[in-house]
């Protein structure tokens, strides 16, 4: 028998890289090239049926120049204040309360407060977009609290349909973030609580002081995929509003949709799309960055 050669597992590394090749192909594959073309793409004034003319990064200029398109991404920072912040914050204090109470149920509170999550995000438009009819439920809801001055079409009120839209992205994912803090909450070990009340701890203090600094991981991850769902929101800006009235609601998600199908404009399209996965990426990086800082 030929003598096994010394050394750490995995060596030589050229055989270790030939068992990762089958799944960094299925990777280039669906990931990368995609992602390449698009690139090609946004180099184009194309129209998808006649021979493309180039014209460099005019497209990516274009997004600075272009006020709509500048509002777009703006509109999708908003939308990271409803789906993200807003969640965050709501889900920290269910979290600390849930676990600080230890209430009975809990699992089931879990499944309810996550259910949004497996619903998918068209039929919550669907519901919604009743919700907030003019002859919705919550204009019923107004006028039967004798508040008849605060109903209006919410989702065609230039100035409240970005916060209509934004405040059901917060419904959608704060159970998320909820029972990810849950989950983190539940393994901080009670000896930590015990030594903050030593100490003169109240329930405040101890939230600040040991709650929070331990579940800084479950945080980033919550951080990351909600940021993530805000800045490419499509769906739900589709079926309520098609980025009306005007273009006030109006995301990158769907101007990439709009001008690629409604416009013919190939080349713009696919240069917010790249522009939208750089910046979700920048995001996503700095927030895990940040992260790994604070708990190193």
């Amino acid at each position: 028998m030929a003598a096994r050669s010394a050394g750490p597992p995995g060596e030589p590394r050229r055989v270790a890289y030939l068992y990762l090749l089958p799944a960094f192909a299925v990777y280039a594959a669906f990931l990368l090239y995609p992602i390449g073309r698009a690139v090609q793409l946004s180099l184009y004034d194309w129209d998808g049926l006649s021979l493309g003319r180039w014209v460099g990064l005019d497209n990516y200029l274009a997004i600075v120049s272009d006020e709509g398109l500048r509002a777009a991404f703006g509109h999708a920072l908003v939308l990271v204040v409803f789906y993200a912040a807003a969640p965050l914050a709501i889900g920290l204090g269910l979290a600390a309360i849930l676990n600080h109470a230890k209430v009975r149920g809990l699992g089931f509170f879990r499944t309810v407060v996550f259910l949004p999550q497996v619903v998918a995000m068209v039929v919550v438009a669907v519901a919604w977009r009743r919700v907030y009819a003019p002859d919705g439920t919550l204009n019923s809801l107004l006028g039967a609290l004798g508040l008849d001055s605060l109903t209006r079409g919410w989702l065609g009120d230039y100035t409240f349909a970005l916060p209509a839209v934004g405040v059901v992205g917060t419904w959608f994912e704060t159970g998320l973030v909820t029972v990810l803090l849950l989950a983190g909450m539940s393994r901080i070990p009670g000896e930590l609580y015990e030594a903050a009340r030593l100490d003169g701890a109240g329930a405040v203090r101890e939230f600040f002081a040991v709650t929070l600094p331990s579940v800084r991981g479950e945080i980033a991850v919550a951080l990351t995929l909600t940021v993530i769902a805000a800045l490419r929101t499509f769906d739900l800006v589709y079926v309520t509003t098609r980025g009306g009235p005007g273009d006030s609601t109006s995301v990158p998600s769907y101007e990439v949709y709009h001008r690629a199908f409604g416009l013919s404009q190939i080349g713009s399209a696919a240069a917010i799309g790249v522009t939208l996965t750089v910046v979700i990426f920048v995001i996503s990086f700095g927030i895990n960055r940040f992260a790994d800082r604070r708990v190193s």
